[in-house]
Protein backbone atom coordinates (compact mmCIF):
# COMPACT_ATOMS: atom_id res chain seq x y z
CA UNK A 1 0.00 0.00 0.00
CA UNK A 2 1.26 3.46 -0.92
CA UNK A 3 0.18 7.09 -0.54
CA UNK A 4 1.28 8.63 -3.84
CA UNK A 5 3.78 10.94 -2.13
CA UNK A 6 6.99 10.46 -4.11
CA UNK A 7 10.15 10.09 -2.04
CA UNK A 8 12.69 10.50 -4.82
CA UNK A 9 13.26 10.26 -8.55
CA UNK A 10 15.46 7.28 -9.38
CA UNK A 11 16.81 6.27 -12.77
CA UNK A 12 16.52 3.11 -14.79
CA UNK A 13 19.96 1.63 -15.31
CA UNK A 14 18.88 -1.43 -17.25
CA UNK A 15 15.85 -3.46 -18.26
CA UNK A 16 16.88 -7.04 -18.95
CA UNK A 17 14.17 -8.76 -20.97
CA UNK A 18 13.24 -12.38 -20.37
CA UNK A 19 10.70 -14.69 -21.97
CA UNK A 20 8.45 -14.25 -18.90
CA UNK A 21 9.04 -10.54 -18.29
CA UNK A 22 12.08 -8.58 -17.27
CA UNK A 23 14.41 -7.42 -14.50
CA UNK A 24 14.67 -3.70 -13.77
CA UNK A 25 17.82 -2.23 -12.25
CA UNK A 26 17.04 1.10 -10.59
CA UNK A 27 19.55 3.62 -9.30
CA UNK A 28 18.26 5.17 -6.06
CA UNK A 29 19.30 6.40 -2.66
CA UNK A 30 16.50 7.55 -0.34
CA UNK A 31 14.23 4.52 -0.80
CA UNK A 32 17.09 2.17 0.09
CA UNK A 33 17.00 3.31 3.73
CA UNK A 34 15.46 0.56 5.84
CA UNK A 35 14.59 -1.48 2.73
CA UNK A 36 15.15 -5.25 2.62
CA UNK A 37 14.91 -7.88 -0.06
CA UNK A 38 11.23 -8.75 -0.43
CA UNK A 39 9.97 -5.26 0.40
CA UNK A 40 7.69 -3.36 -1.96
CA UNK A 41 8.63 -0.19 -3.81
CA UNK A 42 6.35 1.64 -6.24
CA UNK A 43 8.17 2.44 -9.48
CA UNK A 44 6.15 4.94 -11.51
CA UNK A 45 3.17 3.76 -9.50
CA UNK A 46 3.75 0.05 -10.14
CA UNK A 47 4.18 -2.07 -7.01
CA UNK A 48 7.37 -4.12 -7.43
CA UNK A 49 9.22 -6.44 -5.06
CA UNK A 50 12.88 -5.79 -4.31
CA UNK A 51 14.96 -8.80 -5.39
CA UNK A 52 18.43 -7.46 -4.67
CA UNK A 53 20.08 -4.41 -3.12
CA UNK A 54 23.32 -2.60 -3.78
CA UNK A 55 24.76 0.54 -2.30
CA UNK A 56 23.46 2.52 -5.25
CA UNK A 57 20.13 0.92 -6.12
CA UNK A 58 17.97 -2.17 -6.33
CA UNK A 59 16.57 -4.69 -8.77
CA UNK A 60 13.00 -5.88 -9.19
CA UNK A 61 11.29 -8.45 -11.38
CA UNK A 62 8.39 -7.44 -13.62
CA UNK A 63 6.08 -9.92 -15.32
CA UNK A 64 5.28 -9.65 -19.01
CA UNK A 65 1.78 -8.51 -18.02
CA UNK A 66 3.22 -5.71 -15.88
CA UNK A 67 5.45 -4.52 -18.72
CA UNK A 68 2.50 -4.63 -21.12
CA UNK A 69 -0.10 -2.75 -19.05
CA UNK A 70 2.27 -0.09 -17.67
CA UNK A 71 4.88 2.24 -19.12
CA UNK A 72 7.74 0.32 -17.50
CA UNK A 73 8.26 -1.73 -20.65
CA UNK A 74 8.77 1.46 -22.66
CA UNK A 75 11.48 2.93 -20.44
CA UNK A 76 14.99 3.39 -21.77
CA UNK A 77 18.23 3.46 -19.72
CA UNK A 78 18.61 6.76 -17.92
CA UNK A 79 14.86 7.43 -17.72
CA UNK A 80 13.68 8.97 -14.46
CA UNK A 81 11.20 7.00 -12.36
CA UNK A 82 9.09 8.07 -9.37
CA UNK A 83 9.87 5.96 -6.30
CA UNK A 84 7.96 5.39 -3.07
CA UNK A 85 8.38 2.80 -0.35
CA UNK A 86 5.30 1.04 1.00
CA UNK A 87 3.62 3.11 3.72
CA UNK A 88 4.31 2.04 7.30
CA UNK A 89 1.41 1.42 9.68
CA UNK A 90 0.84 4.57 11.71
CA UNK A 91 2.45 6.87 9.15
CA UNK A 92 0.65 9.97 7.88
CA UNK A 93 -1.45 9.37 4.77
CA UNK A 94 -0.37 12.49 2.93
CA UNK A 95 -1.89 11.57 -0.43
CA UNK A 96 -4.55 8.91 -0.93
CA UNK A 97 -4.69 5.12 -0.86
CA UNK A 98 -2.62 3.86 -3.81
CA UNK A 99 -2.31 0.12 -4.40
CA UNK A 100 0.36 0.17 -7.07
CA UNK A 101 -1.97 -1.61 -9.50
CA UNK A 102 -2.11 0.25 -12.81
CA UNK A 103 -5.59 0.54 -14.34
CA UNK A 104 -4.62 2.02 -17.70
CA UNK A 105 -1.97 3.86 -19.65
CA UNK A 106 -2.83 7.49 -20.31
CA UNK A 107 -1.03 10.11 -22.37
CA UNK A 108 0.39 13.48 -21.43
CA UNK A 109 -1.23 16.10 -23.65
CA UNK A 110 -0.17 19.60 -22.65
CA UNK A 111 0.88 22.02 -19.91
CA UNK A 112 0.28 25.71 -19.28
CA UNK A 113 1.23 28.16 -16.49
CA UNK A 114 -1.42 28.82 -13.85
CA UNK A 115 -0.26 31.29 -11.22
CA UNK A 116 2.58 29.70 -9.29
CA UNK A 117 1.46 26.26 -10.47
CA UNK A 118 1.32 24.45 -13.79
CA UNK A 119 -1.87 22.95 -15.23
CA UNK A 120 -1.21 19.64 -16.98
CA UNK A 121 -3.68 17.78 -19.18
CA UNK A 122 -3.75 14.02 -19.65
CA UNK A 123 -5.79 11.80 -21.93
CA UNK A 124 -7.31 8.57 -20.65
CA UNK A 125 -8.93 5.49 -22.29
CA UNK A 126 -12.72 4.98 -22.02
CA UNK A 127 -12.60 2.04 -19.61
CA UNK A 128 -11.24 4.16 -16.76
CA UNK A 129 -13.48 7.20 -17.25
CA UNK A 130 -16.26 6.03 -14.94
CA UNK A 131 -13.87 6.10 -11.97
CA UNK A 132 -12.77 9.72 -12.43
CA UNK A 133 -14.59 12.59 -10.73
CA UNK A 134 -13.96 16.32 -10.46
CA UNK A 135 -11.92 17.02 -7.31
CA UNK A 136 -11.32 13.28 -6.92
CA UNK A 137 -7.95 11.56 -6.55
CA UNK A 138 -5.90 9.84 -9.23
CA UNK A 139 -2.35 8.48 -9.29
CA UNK A 140 -0.30 9.49 -12.34
CA UNK A 141 2.98 7.57 -12.53
CA UNK A 142 2.50 6.92 -8.83
CA UNK A 143 1.91 10.57 -7.88
CA UNK A 144 -1.19 11.35 -5.83
CA UNK A 145 -2.98 14.18 -7.64
CA UNK A 146 -6.37 15.90 -7.59
CA UNK A 147 -8.47 16.23 -10.73
CA UNK A 148 -9.04 19.97 -11.28
CA UNK A 149 -11.00 19.65 -14.54
CA UNK A 150 -12.55 16.69 -16.32
CA UNK A 151 -13.63 16.11 -19.92
CA UNK A 152 -14.90 13.13 -21.90
CA UNK A 153 -11.43 11.72 -22.50
CA UNK A 154 -9.10 14.05 -20.60
CA UNK A 155 -8.47 15.45 -17.14
CA UNK A 156 -6.35 18.27 -15.80
CA UNK A 157 -4.32 18.63 -12.64
CA UNK A 158 -2.79 21.73 -11.05
CA UNK A 159 0.76 20.91 -10.07
CA UNK A 160 2.46 22.95 -7.36
CA UNK A 161 6.21 23.77 -7.54
CA UNK A 162 7.13 21.22 -4.87
CA UNK A 163 5.54 18.37 -6.83
CA UNK A 164 7.29 19.52 -9.98
CA UNK A 165 10.61 19.56 -8.16
CA UNK A 166 10.24 16.08 -6.64
CA UNK A 167 8.78 14.08 -9.53
CA UNK A 168 9.24 13.29 -13.20
CA UNK A 169 6.31 15.49 -14.30
CA UNK A 170 8.45 18.35 -15.67
CA UNK A 171 10.17 15.95 -18.08
CA UNK A 172 7.02 14.66 -19.78
CA UNK A 173 6.69 15.46 -23.48
CA UNK A 174 3.38 15.50 -25.40
CA UNK A 175 2.27 11.95 -26.15
CA UNK A 176 4.36 10.40 -23.37
CA UNK A 177 2.69 7.38 -21.72
CA UNK A 178 1.79 7.61 -18.03
CA UNK A 179 0.50 5.00 -15.61
CA UNK A 180 -2.97 5.75 -14.25
CA UNK A 181 -4.52 4.27 -11.11
CA UNK A 182 -8.01 5.37 -10.12
CA UNK A 183 -9.17 5.67 -6.52
CA UNK A 184 -9.75 2.11 -5.27
CA UNK A 185 -12.86 3.22 -3.34
CA UNK A 186 -14.67 3.94 -6.61
CA UNK A 187 -13.94 0.44 -7.89
CA UNK A 188 -15.19 -1.25 -4.71
CA UNK A 189 -18.39 0.80 -4.67
CA UNK A 190 -19.02 -0.08 -8.32
CA UNK A 191 -18.53 -3.79 -7.63
CA UNK A 192 -20.79 -3.73 -4.58
CA UNK A 193 -23.56 -2.02 -6.51
CA UNK A 194 -23.20 -4.46 -9.43
CA UNK A 195 -23.32 -7.45 -7.10
CA UNK A 196 -26.32 -6.04 -5.26
CA UNK A 197 -28.31 -5.42 -8.44
CA UNK A 198 -27.60 -8.91 -9.78
CA UNK A 199 -28.23 -10.77 -6.53
CA UNK A 200 -31.19 -13.14 -6.53
CA UNK A 201 -31.54 -13.05 -2.76
CA UNK A 202 -35.05 -11.93 -1.71
CA UNK A 203 -33.71 -10.41 1.48
CA UNK A 204 -33.56 -6.63 1.23
CA UNK A 205 -31.11 -6.62 4.14
CA UNK A 206 -28.52 -8.39 1.97
CA UNK A 207 -28.89 -5.98 -0.97
CA UNK A 208 -26.64 -2.92 -1.10
CA UNK A 209 -28.30 0.24 -2.37
CA UNK A 210 -27.22 3.81 -2.98
CA UNK A 211 -29.39 4.85 -0.02
CA UNK A 212 -27.61 2.35 2.21
CA UNK A 213 -24.22 3.67 1.10
CA UNK A 214 -25.28 7.23 1.89
CA UNK A 215 -26.44 6.11 5.33
CA UNK A 216 -22.97 4.65 5.91
CA UNK A 217 -21.36 7.97 5.04
CA UNK A 218 -20.21 7.38 1.45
Amino acid sequence: MFTGIIEEVGHLEQLRRRSTGGVLSIAARTVLEGTHIGDSIAVNGVCLTVTSLTGAGFTADASEETLRVSNLGQLTPGAGVNLERAVAVGARLGGHIVQGHVDAIGRFLSRRPSGNAVTMRFGFPPDIGRYLVHKGSIAVDGISLTIAALGEDWFEIAVIPTTLAWTTLPHLTPGAPVNLEADVLAKYVERLLQYSSSSSSPSSASRLTAEHLRALGY
